[in-house]
């Protein structure tokens, strides 16, 4: 088997330019972390000519700078005179940038509301220009935020109060020790090494410890089983399918955050996937491999394991979608093995993916085949950098401000930890889920195959629990809300406050300050839009775990004694 999809050895010179091209553009891609500059030039050469073209636009901006100058120069001129006088801007609810008495002090005030009056005027130059088609319109308006969060007065030393303050109490020590973790970090960076702290969180030491073992394993995953923690059991088990992007245990963190344990304790024979890490030669990987040799050969070992009783099965993330296809394709085989579906911030509908969609299109796509061709999958470090653009401000800026300015290092949770480690995407499976999935949305369109046999969301009949989590930059909401669009069965949906991370990982405990938004829709009940439902779902303070464990009780069939689900291990 070749190591690569992109071969040496061309039959012409036509395919050895096409080869140099792809080389160079893996070279770039290398340095950009896989965005394509081809696109983002694209982008803005679109919104350029048409905002050229646009008098009445230009007009407009010009007013508003004119108004804006003036609003700015009058609080400059009142607040020097009266402290407690109004900002003539707030910050965005999420914008922490600013928050603290000490931005309200002279000079700073002003410089802070300077700058948010000038991101408020270009968030209107990039937005509204008529002709800009939808997508480069998201891309102009996303990276020039991008590059005004990079140059935001929090970001430097004699603008920040914050860490001058800080430097004038150490006496300067704080900006030596950020300059000390500067150093630290890139050298980390240098030797391809996870960052500082995170050594301290070791799967099957202390985190990941949830007592299981590997009852069967293939060439593309590893199946847990774990032990139970109860008398008695319930007698239909449940499935987790992970992501493939990122490591399993992000379900089975520290004992307090676990969720595996969490069902486990609740009397659930709980079995997860643990996806390999692809190498190069494993290039070929498709997605009909993952969906046979992952889920598919999952349900049938669990199938025969206990004696056929029907599977309860949770997806999480992309894990989610490909546990979607897998019951389509069951239903169409009329293999009747599964009896509930759970997808926790999982899409079966690409038309709104949030701001992922920024990174795809055809030519960002042709650029990361490119990127792939030359080693055979997608580094972790391409996609991290890609999350990172999307949570900027709290991955990249508020780090520099904390870790460098103020020369306090990061205490590292197990999640940060999690967060750290990377896995590879194979060439094949990655290409056919970026252009059929997300690109083309072809499983929700009815163009997708699976095994050959055309599958669609609306074969699944089995009830279905869908988490979306309010705050999600990768998972919006809206977009697996869409479920009730794609399907006839009954659907319960729970709508969490936080992230695509911390509100999946979201455990019970008092004073949990997180609410959740929860409603069962059957069948036959019109559909609600998604405001709609949520100003008709019952309102509950904490974490929705329980709610779902009531949920899933309903399906978990009658009782049974643990010792029954005890066996050996399996190797295929």
């Amino acid at each position: 088997m070749k190591s690569s999809p992109l071969f040496f050895s061309p039959s012409n010179w036509e395919q050895q330019c096409l080869n140099i091209d792809r080389l160079w553009h893996a070279q770039i891609a290398q340095m950009t972390l896989g965005l394509s500059p081809s696109a983002l030039a694209t982008a803005y050469a679109d919104w350029a000519i048409h905002l050229a073209s646009s008098p009445g636009k230009q007009w407009q901006l010009v007013i508003k700078a004119w108004r804006k100058t003036h609003k700015w120069v009058t609080y400059c001129y009142n607040s020097n005179i009266n402290t407690q006088t109004e900002p003539c801007i707030e910050p965005l609810p999420q914008d922490k940038r600013f928050s603290g008495s000490s931005w309200q002090r002279w000079p700073y005030n002003v410089t802070y509301q300077g700058f948010l009056l000038y991101q408020q005027w270009w968030h209107n130059a990039t937005c509204g220009v008529e002709g800009v088609t939808a997508h480069h319109a998201k891309m102009v308006n996303f990276f020039t935020r991008q590059f005004l969060d990079m140059v935001a007065p929090s970001n430097f030393l004699c603008t920040n109060p914050q860490a001058t303050d800080e430097w004038l109490r150490t006496g300067g020590s704080s900006l030596i020790r950020g300059m000390q973790l500067r150093w630290r970090d890139t050298q980390l960076l240098w030797q391809q090494k996870p960052p500082a702290g995170t050594e301290h969180f070791q799967p099957g030491v202390n985190v990941a410890i949830t007592p299981g073992s590997v009852v069967f394993s293939n060439e593309w995953m590893e199946l847990i089983q774990y032990a139970p923690q109860t008398d008695k059991v319930y007698a239909n088990p449940i499935l987790i399918v992970p992501s493939w992007i990122m490591r399993y245990y992000i379900l089975d963190l520290s004992p307090h955050n676990s969720l595996v344990q969490y069902l486990v304790k609740a009397g659930h024979t709980v079995l997860m996937i643990s996806w390999r890490n692809p190498q190069a030669h494993d290039w070929q990987w498709s997605m009909d491999d993952y969906l046979r040799h992952g889920p598919l050969d999952a349900i049938e070992f669990m199938q025969n394991q206990f004696h056929g009783r029907p599977v309860q099965c949770v997806g999480y993330c992309l894990g989610g979608t490909l546990l979607s296809i897998a019951a389509s394709w069951l239903s169409r085989q009329k293999q009747n093995c599964l009896q509930s579906l759970t997808l926790l911030a999982a899409e079966v509908d690409f038309t709104e993916p949030g701001d992922l969609s920024l990174f795809i299109d055809e030519s960002q796509l042709d650029f990361i085949d490119d990127l792939m061709s030359t080693t055979g999958y997608l580094d972790g470090k391409q996609m991290a950098g890609a999350f990172a653009l999307l949570n900027s401000r709290d991955m990249v800026w508020s780090r520099l401000q904390h870790h460098y300015l103020m020369g306090r290092d990061a205490v590292v949770t197990d999640l940060m930890a999690w967060n750290a480690d990377a896995t590879r995407m194979p060439y094949q499976q990655f290409h056919e889920y970026l252009r059929s999935l997300f690109l083309h949305n072809d499983y929700a369109e009815g163009r997708y195959k699976a095994l050959g046999t055309p599958v669609v969301p609306m074969d699944i009949k089995i009830p279905i629990f869908a988490l979306g989590t309010e705050w999600d930059t990768v998972v919006p909401w809206h977009s697996v809300f869409k479920i009730h669009l794609l399907t006839e069965t009954d659907i319960t949906f729970c709508l969490t406050t936080r992230g695509h991370n911390v509100g999946v990982v979201n455990p019970p405990y008092e004073g949990n300050p997180n609410q959740y938004w929860l409603r069962t829709t059957p069948a036959h009940e019109k559909y609600l839009q998604p405001e709609t439902w949520q100003a008709q779902a019952q309102h509950a303070q904490g974490s929705w775990w329980p709610a779902w464990l009531e949920w899933l009780s309903q399906y978990a069939g009658t009782s049974m004694q643990a010792s029954d689900t005890k066996h050996s291990m399996i190797q295929n």
